[in-house]
Order: structure tokens, then C-alpha cells, then sequence
């Protein structure tokens, strides 16, 4: 597989946009669809500038505090584990937040780029080099909008327990990049050490 399929893989489940889309629907209920156009725009933006831009700045801001990349993947791991337990064993987590940025906060950043992705990204960048990474982070983030714009046709077709599903499935996989993330991290802290 390219570089740009495997970080498109690895970046598939850290974005979790079947995770994420009964979150969008319960946020842009009762909008019009040239409202929720424009609220899946301001998302797909948003997220491609956090992310593009935590990689390139991301290491050097790690850097300055004194966290190396072993660390940062340790603690990204843990947090990328917790999350998916608790999305995993939780029943809901939609909540209402009224807002013209809706579509920057919280769609855009956290629940597309969150720290999943900004993990990834930092990784990737320097495991499949920085244009594959930048192209799968795209494409996924891409990927999200498409869904968004067909999300109600995908819940007619999937129905609701069908995007559950789906989306507890992204968390499992997501658990088990959170632990290969914390071996990769310790491995690479007692290799320098």
C-alpha cells in the first residue's frame, strides 16, 4: 500500500466521520439545506487549516515546551485511548451549541480535527513524509464534508442503529491505533534513552 493509503487509513479513524455525523445531524437540525451547506464549508475549512497547520507548527511548538515526539505520541495514545473507551461506553454525545461559527467550533475543531487527528498528523508527517500526509488529511477531511452533505440519505440507508454501529467499530479501531501510538512512543523513548 502508498504512503498516502496508509495515513488515508490511519487518518480514516482518527477523523471518525460516522462518528461524528450524528453529531452534525443533531447540530444542524431544523436548518435549511443552503444553512447546512454553508455550515459543512466552514467545517471542512477549518479543519484543513488546524490540521495542515499543527503539522508544520505542531513540532516546533512541542519543542519550545520541551515535549518530544515519544512523549507526545505516549500522552496523544493514552488520550486517543480514553476517548474511545469513553465514546465506546457512553450512550450520547450530541449536545446543543447555538452558533454562527457552528460549522468552525464545534464541528470543524474538535470533533473533525481533534486530538486524534492533530496526533496523526504529527506522526504521519514524519513516518509517510509531509505530501502524502497532507493529501490523506484532505481527503479525509473531504470525505467528512461529502458525508455530511448526504447525511440524510446515509441515515434513511443505515438508519440510525446502522450509523451506531459504524461508529462504535471507528472507536474500536481508533482504541487500537491509541495503543499502537503509546508501544511506538515508549519503544522510541527507551531506543533514544
Amino acid at each position: 500500500m502508498s504512503n498516502f493509503g496508509l495515513a488515508f487509513v490511519f487518518l480514516f479513524v482518527a477523523v471518525d466521520p460516522f462518528g461524528v455525523l450524528p453529531i452534525f445531524i443533531s447540530l444542524t437540525e431544523g436548518m435549511t439545506p443552503g444553512q447546512r451547506r454553508r455550515v459543512i464549508r466552514q467545517s471542512v475549512i477549518t479543519a484543513l487549516c488546524v490540521a495542515v497547520g499543527f503539522m508544520y507548527v505542531g513540532k516546533a511548538l512541542l519543542g519550545v515546551v520541551g515535549v518530544t515526539m515519544s512523549d507526545f505520541m505516549i500522552a496523544g495514545g493514552v488520550l486517543l485511548f480514553i476517548i474511545a473507551v469513553r465514546d465506546l461506553m457512553a450512550g450520547e454525545k450530541t449536545q446543543r451549541i447555538p452558533s454562527q461559527s457552528l460549522g468552525a467550533v464545534p464541528l470543524g475543531t474538535p470533533l473533525i480535527v481533534g486530538p486524534a487527528v492533530l496526533t496523526s498528523v504529527l506522526i504521519l508527517r514524519d513516518v509517510y513524509k509531509p505530501l502524502p500526509t497532507i493529501f490523506a488529511t484532505a481527503a479525509n477531511i473531504l470525505l467528512a464534508g461529502v458525508i455530511f452533505l448526504l447525511s440524510g440519505l446515509l441515515v434513511r440507508v443505515l438508519g440510525g442503529a446502522g450509523t451506531k454501529a459504524l461508529s462504535k467499530v471507528s472507536l474500536v479501531l481508533l482504541a487500537a491505533f491509541a495503543v499502537m501510538m503509546v508501544r511506538k512512543g515508549i519503544e522510541a523513548a527507551l531506543g533514544s534513552g
